[in-house]
């Protein structure tokens, strides 16, 4: 669809939904949902506005130009060398505002970080990681919550599964799916030499029990007692609890909480968010002919971003972006790569013409 076809329809539909507004009044479910949408239409519509009133300018002045008058004449061209760029302009701009909208991105995040190529050095990386990413999510005021812990004993992670809730979260963390390759003299190596051990990173849009119906029959739990560090017991209780799903063989464990139920609650979100992804990946191979993959097996050639630390530099293979400052991106500064790996991904999208056909 063109793009001022697509324009006219949304401006129908923003009407439309101002004269629901008035007829469903008394309705404050109906009242919520349309300002919702109306909300998200506002964008469009003003700039639409602005669009066409610079269209219309710029049409007057070309008349203009066609006039026996040489000041007239003078007068539309420098009109015109001002509004045919601001046009090019609002034009990026409606067509940025009607790309598809990713559903997940307002939700809240599991992040799954597990050590990969490089045994007890990976591990420590993956807590390198961990306390990357939380430092980011306290600079943007999120909350982030341990779900599932495997901790090595030298303070390292085979794997940590959390939840970081906050506006926005996904839209912003979607980005760090992958393999991080890390590049350093491991506190274990007595000889001095540089290692590259690897460790990958899952993001995961957190659901609700609406979004993705389980039925008990496709699960089978079993419970059983919560290790300390180095196997021991630490329940007399059976609290922790595994959870298998049936159809994917999906397996999700949680000990950390106190209470049996607590663990289960926990293990089922996670499973409804692993779950959720897969459809949603589906869906975009269908629709995108897998445009990018979530996470990698772990191994070395996979890497989306290098953590150098002898020369202090982060890179971001997927832009070819490099920061020389590896502590602030270790104290969470990750905004620079996030920021451009969304712009790359805009204009890519922009570039295949891909419009929001939801949008009608």
């Amino acid at each position: 669809m063109h793009m001022l076809e697509k324009i006219s329809a949304i401006e129908k539909r923003y009407n439309e939904i101002n004269h629901l507004l008035e007829e469903n009044a008394s309705d404050y479910q109906k009242v919520v949902e349309l300002s919702k949408e109306r909300a998200e239409l506002e964008p469009i519509i003003e700039t639409a506005q602005q669009y066409r009133t610079t269209l219309t300018r710029i049409e007057e002045a070309r008349s203009l130009q066609d006039t026996e008058d040489s000041e007239m004449k003078q007068l539309a061209s420098l009109e015109l060398e001002e509004l045919e760029p601001q046009l090019l302009r609002l034009e990026k701009q409606l067509k940025s505002l009607l790309l598809p909208k990713d559903p997940r991105d307002d939700k809240n995040v599991i992040m799954e970080i597990r050590a990969g190529t490089g045994g007890e050095e990976a591990a420590l990386f993956a807590a390198d990681l961990f306390r990357m990413y939380t430092a980011y999510a306290e600079q943007k005021g999120w909350k982030v919550e341990v779900l599932s812990q495997n901790e090595t004993g030298i303070g390292g992670f085979k794997e940590i599964i959390f939840s970081i809730s906050g506006k926005g979260a996904y839209s912003k963390l979607k980005w760090e799916s992958g393999v991080h390759r890390v590049q350093r003299i491991p506190v274990t190596e007595s000889s001095g030499r540089i290692h590259t051990s690897t460790a990958t990173v899952a993001v995961l849009a957190e659901v609700e029990d609406v979004d993705i119906h389980i039925p008990d029959s496709d699960i089978k739990m079993d419970v059983y007692r919560s290790a300390g560090a180095g196997g021991q017991n630490v329940q007399k209780n059976s609290t922790a609890v595994r959870i298998t799903h049936i159809p994917t063989g999906i397996v999700v464990a949680c000990q950390d909480e106190r209470s049996q139920l607590q663990n289960r609650l926990r293990a089922m979100s996670i499973l409804r968010a692993r779950l959720y992804e897969m459809e949603m990946e589906k869906r975009q191979r269908e629709l995108e002919n897998a445009r990018r993959s979530q996470v990698g097996s772990g191994e070395r050639a996979e890497k989306i971003r290098t953590y150098n630390y002898p020369q202090s530099r982060v890179t971001d293979h997927r832009i070819n972006l490099s920061s020389y400052n590896l502590s602030a991106v270790m104290n969470g500064d990750l905004d620079m790569f996030i920021e451009e790996l969304a712009l790359q991904d805009e204009t890519e999208r922009l570039a295949a013409g891909e419009f929001d056909e939801t949008r009608e």
